[in-house]
């Protein structure tokens, strides 16, 4: 009986006629809010969807697509894209925000060479690389550093983001990776 008062209330309400009753329902008229998937080229190769380790835990451990070399970095060197063989949606006023793991330094002697990476809502699903993630890496130990496919490599964490009151940004995304400043 209380979840038919609650139903109608809600169609009376919110002016609904499609409020959903059951929980069946409910789940079946959900729409994708935010979350991982298998980008294009790397399904069926055994990719890992992020997930969170505890309940408090405020990111998603990231895990590489494949093996990798991250050379030991030399002054001139360009950084070692690591592949994910994710991408990810969000809302419109969403970010998805990259960090380097607390241990990646310490351990491994890897961070990201750009500290924090910014993956935009446009990224996802753009047409020149599906909105694949890829983590930039530095190594600055002396020797090269052997990443292989399952390793942990870096965190993810969904934000919300401010517009300042004047914005009226109108530009679409014409690719992928690095392409936000294109025109």
């Amino acid at each position: 009986m209380r979840k038919r008062i609650f139903s109608d209330w809600g169609r009376f309400f919110f002016g609904k006629r499609n409020v959903p009753n059951t929980k069946k329902e409910r789940k079946k008229k959900m729409e994708k809010v935010r979350g991982f998937e298998i980008a294009k080229g790397f399904e069926g190769k055994g990719i890992n969807l992020p997930e969170r380790k505890t309940k408090n835990s405020a990111a998603y451990d990231i895990e590489a697509a494949e093996d990798v070399v991250i050379p030991s970095f030399k002054k001139g060197m360009k950084p070692t894209l690591v592949a994910t063989g994710l991408k990810a949606y969000m809302q419109e006023d969403e970010v998805l925000y990259l960090y380097a793991k607390s241990s990646g330094f310490p351990k491994k002697g890897i961070m990201l060479s750009n500290n924090v990476g910014i993956i935009d809502g446009d990224y996802y699903e753009n047409e020149s690389n599906d909105g694949h993630i890829m983590f930039s890496i530095i190594n600055l130990k002396d020797e090269d550093l052997q990443i292989k496919k399952g390793d942990s490599i870096g965190q993810a964490m969904f934000g919300k983001y401010l517009t300042i009151d004047n914005d009226n940004a109108t530009g679409v995304r014409k690719g992928g990776f690095g392409s936000t400043s294109q025109k």
